[in-house]
């Protein structure tokens, strides 16, 4: 369950960002996790609930935007949206494509009191 470490990794960031802008807590912290990020939501949050007990964000609530998957397809010469790896071009049905987006996990905001 790398979740676990990635919610690790998010509170970090929230506590160093925190802790440098003078805040006292943390009450909200926006993550955006692309669709092809391979990061199972669910997990996440419960992982982030358990991480963040006793730091800044000890009270925040955790909110995430998802984005959709895009690539590049070499066969039609399009930009297309995918909803995973190894599907093939939703226009020509093409697999040579090239990922340009939507495989990321990134902090977006941190709301901070």
């Amino acid at each position: 369950m790398h979740e676990l470490s990635l919610a690790e990794g998010v509170r970090e960031i929230v506590d160093e960002t925190a802790r440098s802008n003078g805040a006292e807590r943390v009450t909200a912290v926006r993550l955006e996790i692309g669709r092809l990020a391979q990061v199972e939501i669910d997990a996440l949050r419960f992982a982030f609930e358990v991480v963040k007990r006793g730091s800044l964000a000890d009270a925040a609530r955790l909110e995430i935007v998802e984005c959709d998957g895009t690539a590049w397809c070499m066969r039609c010469c399009r930009a297309v949206v995918i909803a995973g790896r190894g599907e093939a071009c939703p226009q020509c049905a093409s697999h040579q494509l090239q990922v340009t987006g939507g495989d990321r996990m990134r902090v977006l905001e941190i709301e901070i009191a």
